[in-house]
């Protein structure tokens, strides 16, 4: 299998492939790993029964994936990655604005996920903790390193396997001890499960930076109804099971948390070391997306100052350059892992949701799909260097979601007054919505009328 040749550049349509229906298998598989179960032991972790993280994790999803699956859907129409569309929105230089958040996530993301393989292998590999974490990075590059169409073979096979190996692991998390209290509707409480649903959301919307870049290979023709809801049910149903699979292990197995994948595999028995390979198999499968995610973004950075010809040898070298940084801040944040994640995670949305809001708006309701691509990689092209309506509303919309956090590290006014409800995910979703729609329409109505006078 060759080394992909693209990177940030358009794919013509004589190299484009592939059907709708492979996104399925790309989304459920990436949910098919012991991050997404540790992301679903956080509503737990806030104080919510098995009952209500159920229903937390449930509508999260379902709202969350809408926006991913609705970034997906642009791929086949513009044939360019997720990222580098954004300077239609932000400008060419703009664009390095919302892209060096991304890239913070993408490496906290690594970082996660590396923790956890490493952690969990730790018992049966005759590697020390640092060697486990060199290993499974080292397998994140060379996978990462040639592309788009091994990814695609490597989620494939993750998505068949993992039905059968979590279907076992449900099962057998389901005869555990639970007491029945878990399972009733006693308890709520609306702060807890609006942070709950807010964390599931994030989840989904974590995949929106990258999800175009995995289906931008398919032909221009597809159909954006079924890149949408094959990319919608993969992640939906992937990522609530997952999720829901870890609130019942972390209430029946005390300190679950501590470590995700042991805990997982102790629960097969004498199958557990079986369990070890697949739960790498599984860590770098979705480490993958962040590698790959991030040579994008960094090339997509460079590229308006420095024109670059990413050739094979030139990728490689990105991509280790990256996955050597990434490795070293495995090696450094190896404590606790689920209070770090837990924040992680709330300052992902902080910054994704308003991305998202002015990305998609700009797609649908103004421009209606309708973009020049030459003019996506022009400094002095109709898009321009910055556009200071999308740099501002962004930088907006995360000052004002300030007095709407709470975090462990940080609780806003608005939130200490609403007793805990932490609504930042939907003014980070409202204000630059609008602001960006009415500010971008007045913009053009300006234009229109200079040029009819």
């Amino acid at each position: 299998m060759k080394v992909e040749q693209r990177s940030i550049d358009f794919i013509p349509e004589g190299e484009r492939y592939g059907k709708p229906g492979s996104l399925f298998f790309i989304w459920f598989g990436a949910n098919m790993n012991i991050t997404t179960i540790a992301a679903g032991v956080l509503p737990v972790v806030l104080g919510l029964n098995l009952f209500w993280s159920a229903m937390a994790i449930i509508l999260g999803s379902l709202i969350g994936a809408i926006f991913m699956a609705s970034h997906s859907a642009q791929g086949p129409k513009l044939g360019i990655p997720q990222m580098i569309q954004s300077r239609a929105q932000f400008g060419v230089i703009g664009a390095v604005l919302p892209l060096l958040f991304v890239m913070m996530i993408y490496l906290g993301f690594f970082v996660s996920n590396t923790l956890l393989a490493a952690q969990a292998v730790e018992t049966v590999s005759p590697l020390g903790s640092n060697a486990n974490i060199y290993l499974v990075g080292a397998l994140c590059f060379v996978v990462a390193l040639y592309g788009y169409r091994l990814i695609h073979k490597l989620q494939k096979w993750l998505s068949i396997l993992s039905v059968a190996v979590f279907l076992v692991a449900t099962i057998l998390a389901l005869l555990l001890p639970i007491a029945e209290s878990q399972w009733t509707t006693s308890g709520f409480s609306l702060a807890k499960f609006l942070a709950a649903v807010s964390l599931a959301v994030t989840w989904q919307l974590s995949y929106a930076p990258y999800v175009a870049d995995y289906s931008r290979y398919l032909p221009t023709k597809t159909s954006a109804p079924q890149v949408f809801w094959f990319s919608y049910a993969g992640t939906v149903i992937g990522g609530a099971w997952m999720m829901i699979l870890g609130a019942i292990l972390s209430v029946a197995i005390p300190d679950f948390a501590n470590n995700v994948g042991l805990n997982l595999a102790g629960i097969f028995g004498g199958l557990a070391v079986l369990l070890f390979v697949f739960i790498v198999y599984g860590q770098v499968a979705i480490n993958v997306f962040n590698l790959y995610g991030a040579f994008m973004s960094t090339v997509t950075v460079i590229e308006p100052f420095a024109k670059l010809r990413v050739t094979p040898m030139v990728r490689g070298g990105f991509m280790l350059v990256i996955s050597v940084i990434a490795t070293v801040l495995c090696t450094i944040s190896q404590g606790d892992f689920i209070a770090f994640f837990l924040n992680f995670i709330f300052f992902m949305s902080y910054f994704l949701i308003p991305w998202t809001a002015i990305n998609l708006i700009d797609f649908y309701c103004l421009r209606k799909g309708e973009y020049s691509i030459p003019d996506i990689f022009d400094l002095n092209g109709r898009y321009g260097r910055v556009n200071w309506i999308a740099c501002i509303t962004f930088v907006l919309a995360v000052l004002i979601e300030v007095p709407f956090m709470n975090t462990t590290l940080y609780v806003g006014p608005v939130a200490t007054a609403l007793d805990g409800i932490d609504l930042a995910w939907l003014v980070g979703l409202i204000f630059p919505a609008a602001s960006y729609y009415l500010l971008m329409r007045k913009r053009e109505n300006g234009v229109v009328q200079r040029s009819l006078v």
